[in-house]
């Protein structure tokens, strides 16, 4: 009988599991190619480097397997997601469902090694399961882990490995001592996969290492095993995070390289007539460190949690936040209920967030979804946790209140992804650089007819559109192209073949060859013959083919 009910049970998880998994799947894949409607320059970039390291092993500059980095548009990519990206082309082609199958696919393994982590961590708690399987749905059903699933986001990858090392470590200081070289190489290939993996994961490393110390020293064997792989994989990247190209894009984007907080200072402390309080109170480095505490919390204010997320589309449709207005009182309570009960390794998850933030808090743009992604699921862990745990005040039909709860939980559901795939890739293909693809369709087939075709960068980065849609080969774009680099080590392509790319638009080589231009529909020259206009989903004009007379 015992047997019977066991099994019972083990059929039930099972089933459950694979219908959150499937769900998980559709919510990833579906429309895949076509919503989000066009790639960012990233994902191109993402994409024809993976194209160009299936035929020659070189990235698109010509560097051979590329450990450290991909220069790209001088922003040196962690180059992981690149190798990743190299079968499924392969396998689909150079196109848009290629490009971003590896981040759809690490999103689904993602929600799998949730329930796993999640057991592991409320190992002692008689709702384990339960915490698990709640907490892989609420990974799998989020607005947040969908839309950075669907399009080619390195982070989404790091994610699953910082989640898998997590569990791998724990597994080993519990029962599978050899899933400790699991953790360690997940957690090295995070930091090659994503900038912000490489502030976070050390710091987790560290605080694991510390806590677990007596665990580890049990079993040393392993541990010392698991730390020469994992040095001798993270070793190669040392050099470069020591290097200037390493910081280029930090002190781009970070709040320290702000002069404005300069003079801030500067002029209250004039304002006071230089007075020693005044020096003191209004220091730059005091203002700096309130501008991080408020950079911090702005990417845990309930607006952008919970109402219209992060301000860039790219990350949120603006009209669900970066989690369901129905979490809100699960995750507080959640919180509360995680530091009174104190299960299992319950003291990993608030860390792990709170140290997830910290690279985001140093950036200039906050809320920032995909800079703090690196944090999930630990968001819908605690919902989960939040919602068992209060279930457990439900004396009398519990049955009936969980039932009631998780149809809420499914309009809130069916609200974000109606929006999502009927109506967000209408509203935001400006966003996503719409356009480029069918313009360059349109030049393709009459380029011949030209001696050089002119392309805008106002949209940004055109040339490497022209690489991917064309399939231009990474070797006649070494050996054809004018390639600028700038003093920060940003990198401009102004000309591959025919096609020139220029900073200013210019009109002069009109007056000896014949010259097709691809240019914005706004303060067009007069004298022009418009051969074709290229609209956003909206029926906004985005891109004008025309001749200069």
């Amino acid at each position: 009988m015992a047997q019977l009910r066991f099994m019972r049970l083990f059929n039930r998880k099972i089933i459950a599991l694979t219908l959150i998994i499937l769900s998980a799947v559709f919510l990833r894949f579906y429309q895949l190619s076509t919503n989000p409607p066009s790639l960012t320059w990233d994902e191109a970039a993402w994409g024809y480097n993976a194209y160009s390291l299936g035929i020659d092993g070189k990235d698109e500059f010509g560097k051979f397997l590329p450990i450290q980095y991909l220069e790209s548009f001088g922003d040196f990519k962690p180059p992981v997601y690149a190798y990743l990206d190299i079968i499924p082309i392969k396998i689909f082609g150079l196109n848009e469902f290629a490009i971003r199958f590896p981040s759809a696919l690490f999103g689904v393994l993602t929600v799998l090694a949730t329930y796993f982590l999640v057991k592991r961590i409320f190992y002692k708690s008689k709702n384990s399961e339960n915490y698990a399987l709640l907490s892989s749905l609420f990974l799998a059903i989020s607005p947040w882990h969908i839309l950075l699933s669907r399009a080619a986001f390195e982070a989404n990858v790091a994610s699953f490995f910082i989640v898998l090392g997590i569990w791998g470590f724990l597994a080993a200081v519990e029962d599978k001592r050899r899933y400790l070289v699991i953790s360690a190489v997940s957690f090295a290939l995070s930091m090659y996969t994503f900038n912000t993996a490489r502030i976070v994961v050390p710091l987790l490393v560290i605080i694991l290492a510390v806590i677990f110390r007596k665990q580890l020293f049990v079993i040393k064997k392993e541990a010392i095993i698991a730390v020469v792989i994992g040095f001798l994989i993270f070793a190669p990247l040392i050099g470069f995070l020591l290097s200037p190209q390493a910081g280029l894009r930090f002190k781009e984007v970070n709040i320290f390289t702000d002069p404005e907080v300069v003079k801030t200072a500067n002029q209250e402390i004039a304002n006071d007539q230089n007075a020693l309080w005044s020096k003191v109170i209004h220091n730059r480095r005091v203002l700096y460190s309130l501008e991080f505490v408020k950079h911090y919390f702005d990417n845990l204010s309930p607006l952008f949690l919970f109402i219209r997320g992060d301000g860039n589309p790219k990350f949120s449709t603006q009209e669900v936040g970066q989690m369901y207005l129905f979490d809100i009182v699960f995750f507080v309570s959640g919180i509360f209920l995680l530091l009174k009960r104190k299960e299992g390794y319950f003291w990993l998850i608030p860390l792990w967030l709170l140290i997830g933030i910290i690279p985001a808090a140093t950036a200039r743009e906050t809320p920032h979804a995909l800079r703090i992604e690196t944090t999930l699921p630990t968001f819908q862990i605690i919902t989960a946790y939040g919602f068992i745990e209060l279930l457990e005040f439900v004396r009398k039909r519990k049955k009936e209140v969980t039932i009631f709860l998780l149809s809420l939980l499914f309009l809130n559901c069916i609200y974000f992804t109606r929006n999502y795939f009927t109506h967000y890739r209408f509203d935001f293909s400006g966003e996503w650089q719409y356009g480029y693809k069918e313009s360059i369709s349109f030049v393709k087939n009459v380029e011949d007819d030209y001696d050089y075709v002119q392309v805008t960068q106002t949209l940004g980065r055109p040339y490497i559109y022209y690489l991917l849609y064309q399939n231009i080969s990474p070797e006649y774009f070494r050996e054809n192209s004018v390639i600028q680099r700038d003093p920060f080590g940003f990198v401009t392509v102004e000309r591959v073949g025919k096609y020139l790319f220029p900073k200013v638009y210019s009109y002069e080589l009109s007056k000896t060859k014949k010259v097709l231009y691809i240019n914005t529909p706004y303060n067009l020259p007069k004298n022009i013959h418009v051969l074709k206009t290229f609209y956003l989903l909206d029926g906004k004009p985005e891109l004008v083919a025309y001749t200069y007379d």
